[in-house]
């Protein structure tokens, strides 16, 4: 009888759970949809979705139960209209490493998962979204390319930057035996990043679109003998359980993100940002490069990428120590654009130390 009413308790565990991550999404739809509306409230519309949840009410819910319960969440929905908080978009599943990095950033940004690279950017130049925030580089892999292509055509300015250490851990069910685990589930790259541990542990390596992907999806499947390789953020949001920490086989592991903005940084920034295209000509790369050796201006980072609508042509990547209120800077700048085939300032900003 115990076994039974304990297993009865758990699926309403899960039950409870699943209510309350379709509340957390309920809510970071609402406060998304105040960038559409002129108003915080609509009666109509509140009235037809009360309509639509007694309509729905069935079984042992009565209609007056359920309309009592909805009149609450709408209020505590225009609450958090109300608040005006910033809207951060990222790319992936909640508890994705770009979440992460947001919530190190800035934890009163509000994460807002987007599908691709490209709704991030589409999402923050067209005002649904404060800002973004987006991987450019990783210490193992080198340049995000998708990234790195859609700066070259944006109109959007770096405001921001973070590098944060990726660790990743091994997540099962609550209920699963370490020693039952057969396979594990994750993204490509993490997969590659782990795989001295999954060889040590004999288990076959699946992958998966993503790595918060793979724990949302074994938090709803409910798989046996499955584990997934993510951040520990995934363990608390999706009920995991960390069966092992750091199974990364180098610790040297990091990830540098920028955070993105329709708007310019505000003054007092430290680092600079510009790409810029040159003409075929001998000495060209050299004579840009030199420019900044010249005004002891360090260079952080100098990387080259073809541009995808101009074959054979080349965009180079410059990120440099130094702010553009600074008279030196501003001179640099204006030699380089002067000389450049097509010249691009993403902005002036600070880091963030995680």
């Amino acid at each position: 009888m115990n076994n039974e009413l304990d297993h009865i308790r758990k699926e309403i565990d899960g039950i409870d759970w699943e209510i309350m991550q379709l509340l957390n999404k309920r809510m970071e739809i609402a406060v998304r949809s105040r960038k559409l509306k002129s108003t915080i409230t609509d009666p109509h519309r509140e009235e037809q979705v009360l309509a639509n949840v007694k309509k729905f009410s069935h079984h042992l819910l009565k209609p007056e139960f359920s309309e009592g319960i909805y009149r609450q969440i709408l209020a505590e929905s225009r609450n958090i209209q109300e608040m005006d908080l910033r809207l951060t978009g990222f790319q992936g599943e909640h508890g994705a490493y770009s979440e992460v990095a947001c919530r190190a950033y800035d934890p009163a940004l509000i994460p807002i998962p987007c599908k691709e690279f490209y709704e991030v950017f589409h999402e923050v130049a067209s005002g649904k979204l404060d800002f973004g925030i987006v991987p450019v580089e990783n210490s193992l892999e080198g340049l995000v390319t998708q990234v790195n292509d859609l700066l070259i055509e944006t109109d959007l300015k770096i405001v921001g930057e973070i590098k944060i250490p990726i660790h990743h851990s091994l997540l099962a069910l609550p209920e699963t035996e370490y020693r039952d685990l057969k396979v594990v589930y994750s993204h490509p790259q993490a997969l590659g990043q782990c795989r001295e541990f999954i060889e040590r542990h004999r288990l076959e390596a699946r992958p998966f679109y993503d790595t918060a992907g793979a724990a949302k999806m074994l938090s709803e499947e409910r798989t046996e003998a499955a584990a997934v390789i993510a951040s520990n953020l995934c363990a608390e949001l999706y009920h995991l359980e960390v069966i092992q920490e750091e199974i990364e086989d180098h610790g040297s592991n990091a990830t540098r993100f920028v955070m993105l903005s329709r708007d310019a940084g505000h003054p007092g920034g430290d680092k600079c940002s510009v790409i810029f295209t040159l003409k075929h000509e001998a000495g060209s790369l050299f004579n840009v490069l030199k420019l900044f050796s010249d005004r002891g201006l360090n260079l952080t980072r100098i990387e080259s990428r073809p541009i995808r609508n101009d074959p054979g042509d080349y965009a180079f990547f410059t990120d440099f120590e130094g702010s553009d209120e600074d008279e030196t800077v501003r001179q640099v700048l204006k030699t380089v654009e002067d000389s450049a085939k097509s010249y691009k300032f993403l902005g002036c900003y600070k880091g963030v130390r995680a």
